[in-house]
């Protein structure tokens, strides 16, 4: 199979879909990898060292998608990239189409065979593809909040951990998944006194047991969000309901009655975000101010750490990457549950429930879909 991979040109995504040593896995197995030149300068790698793994380095993204009979990518689609998809092309990539109509829209209209890597489950109903990426984002939220606390970034000027005889800073973890728990391991790490709210009693055991007794693991209703929201210095949002749009836990009115100078950071904004109030940023322009509370609302939150991102990232989607290239896409899927959940669009078709609900499109199993 002839796989490309473009350059991402989100805004400051420095990620790439595929690694160097992904790379020669794959030509190891026969395959042909083509490279967009470039493509690994934000983490550190040249094209030489794609060259070396077995790679072609071509100039341009329309050499790419016009050649390419599997695209490898980390974000979204671009709409200029969706244009250039076409029918019997596999994409795999993020897609987080349910808060994004235009980019269903446009992968529906161009035929191509979509697969997101954060509807592919694993054992226990996880999401292996998404967890690496959710754990730097969860650890990422505390430090992107922590420097949001600062007065110059429009915080209310609170230190984290505090200092002798000065109390720390007041987290709030709404959600005790991947993102929750790692959030909750940096900000005690940093001294911060901090509550998780889940409404999983066997996740919060977990919690209580995992977290030695250094976090209140509180089950979460409207009234607990609610007091300790108002006590807060730091709310994180890191709540996900795979593949579906994010619920909103806190409204407008709380927003309003937040303390002035208090920061949000909103790690479900890929699914449309988790707080009323929450728009997506980028990280050139991370942050907003709406009734004086700030609002952090990156959209690609690992892209601000794109080394440590692209290799965890590769770490999981390899073994999915060589399945399709080995087999074909309709084996693959065929073959594997698990990554028949992945498939989001197939040939105008939508084939995830939750995505067809949200936009209104007519619900197409994924197993119907390639029959």
């Amino acid at each position: 199979m002839l796989i490309g991979v473009p350059k991402e040109i989100k805004n400051h995504e420095y990620r790439a879909g595929l690694t160097p040593s992904s790379v020669r896995e794959l030509v190891n197995r026969g395959h042909e990898v083509i490279v967009q030149t470039q493509t690994g300068i934000g983490i550190g790698l040249e094209d030489s060292d794609y060259k070396d793994a077995g790679a072609s380095i071509v100039k341009t993204a329309e050499e790419i998608f016009d050649r390419s009979e599997m695209i490898v990518k980390v974000k979204e689609p671009q709409s200029n990239e969706c244009k250039m998809l076409k029918k019997g092309q596999v994409l795999f990539t993020y897609l987080h189409l349910a808060p994004d109509e235009l980019q269903t829209k446009l992968l529906v209209e161009s035929g191509v065979t979509a697969i997101a890597y954060e509807t592919v489950t694993g054992p226990n109903n996880s999401l292996p593809l998404l967890a690496p990426m959710s754990e730097v984002a969860g650890r990422l939220a505390i430090q992107a909040g922590a420097h949001s606390l600062e007065k110059a970034q429009g915080g209310n000027g609170t230190l984290l951990g505090g200092v002798t005889g000065v109390a720390p800073a007041k987290v709030l973890i709404i959600g005790g998944g991947v993102v929750g728990t790692n959030a909750a391991q940096i900000a005690t790490g940093m001294g911060a006194n901090v509550t998780i709210l889940d409404r999983s009693l066997t996740r919060l055991s977990e919690l209580d047991n995992e977290l030695t007794g250094r976090v209140k693991c509180l089950y979460s209703t409207s009234q607990t969000i609610e007091e300790f929201a108002l006590k807060a210095d730091m709310v994180v949002g890191a709540v996900l309901l795979p593949g579906a749009a994010a619920p909103k836990l806190i409204n407008r009115d709380l927003i309003s009655r937040m303390r002035t100078g208090s920061v949000v950071v909103d790690v479900a904004i890929d699914q449309g975000g988790c707080f009323e109030t929450s728009k997506a940023t980028t990280h050139q322009d991370p942050t907003y101010v709406v009734d004086g509370v700030v609002h952090y609302c990156v959209a690609n939150m690992p892209g601000a750490v794109p080394r440590t991102s692209t290799f965890a990232l590769n770490n999981a989607t390899l073994p999915f990457t060589i399945a399709l290239a080995d087999k074909g896409y309709k084996q693959a899927l065929l073959d594997d549950a698990n990554l028949m959940e992945g498939l989001n669009v197939h040939e105008g078709k939508v084939t995830y429930k939750a995505v067809a609900d949200v936009w209104g499109y007519d619900y197409v199993s994924a197993k119907d879909a390639i029959s």
